[in-house]
């Protein structure tokens, strides 16, 4: 098994009519500012507030339907489980989401505006994987995986090939990293699409795992990391997603929690865009300077917009 373009070109027909396809956004001011072209993937704006819905659809509408009828499950901290459940929805399956019980708020409410199914368990890796796995030998669910999936991989890497599409002269692209879904899809498209241009990932410097991963040449797990952007709590990459980043990534980036609050402020500010801490890593690596100076015309995935308020205000 291994991701292809022919398996994201399959994923961008299957998804077409359940996904938005959101706007490439600049800003002159960001430009100037920062000597180098900013272009930034608004997928805040996409279904369900976050580009998880891209890979969700992609999973739950490719199931046969023997399968499907018997419904699909997941652990996520949010936006792949609201993405999932509304996957789920629109094919009229059930959908089964365990979610640690410190996910936040807003986006628990938005797994249940579209149905699915929550159990809360503890906020780790081990607890999250026997809770799902005990759902899916009950129900007969297919696991679809946050991350560690192919479909689910496919379907995430629609938005570069959106991005590229929208501007083909883009010389780099910082997407956040936190199981390596969406990284290893964009990497993927990237190279078959625009052979010469890098792609990095971008995780806070609290949430390491997959920057020391590759320092490694192994898969490292880390403790439970404490930073704001909850999306990219991981523990470890992915066992299918981690040959993947080693292959197609030229980098892995890391920011500071507060370089995450300021780039918040400033997408708000400046663009008008609310987005999630987890949204915001690639242009904090932008303002602490992480990127090499010879890209000059950049594109940032803004990976999602469900703000808790009380949790980032």
């Amino acid at each position: 098994m291994s991701l292809t373009l022919a398996d994201i070109s399959a994923a961008q027909e299957r998804i077409r009519p359940y996904i938005v396809r959101t706007p490439l956004l600049t800003n002159a001011g960001m430009d100037t500012q920062r000597g180098r072209q900013l272009f930034f993937k608004c997928e805040n704006l996409q279904e369900a507030g976050a580009f998880k819905t891209r890979g969700a659809c992609n999973a739950v509408f490719a199931l046969n339907d023997t399968d499907a009828v018997r419904g699909v499950a997941t652990h996520s901290s949010g936006n792949h489980a609201a993405a999932l459940a509304r996957a789920a929805q629109l094919r009229g399956i059930p959908a089964y989401i365990v979610m640690p019980i410190n996910a936040p708020r807003s986006k628990v409410l938005n797994v249940g505006s579209f149905g699915g199914w929550i159990s809360f368990c503890e906020a780790n890796l081990a607890t999250r994987e026997a809770a799902c796995a005990k759902i899916i030998a009950e129900k007969g669910a297919t696991l679809v995986h946050p991350f560690d999936d192919y479909l689910v991989m496919a379907g995430a890497g629609t938005a570069a090939v959106e991005m590229l599409e929208d501007e083909p002269d883009l010389d780099a692209i910082l997407c956040p990293v936190g199981g390596g879904g969406l990284l290893c899809g964009t990497a993927v498209a990237a190279k078959f699409l625009k052979p010469g241009l890098k792609v990095y990932g971008v995780e806070p410097a609290l949430a390491d795992d997959v920057a020391q991963s590759l320092r490694a040449g192994k898969r490292i797990s880390i403790p439970s990391p404490a930073t704001i952007a909850d999306g990219l709590r991981t523990n470890c990459t992915g066992e299918k997603n981690f040959p993947i980043i080693q292959e197609h990534v030229a980098g892995i980036l890391t920011v500071s929690e507060d370089a995450i609050r300021t780039a918040m402020r400033r997408l708000k500010e400046v663009l008008h865009l609310e987005v999630e801490p987890s949204a915001a890593v690639p242009y904090a690596a932008i303002l602490e300077g992480k990127l090499p100076t010879t890209h000059r015309r950049v594109g940032l995935i803004l990976t999602g917009g469900n703000v808790d308020r009380s949790e980032h205000s």
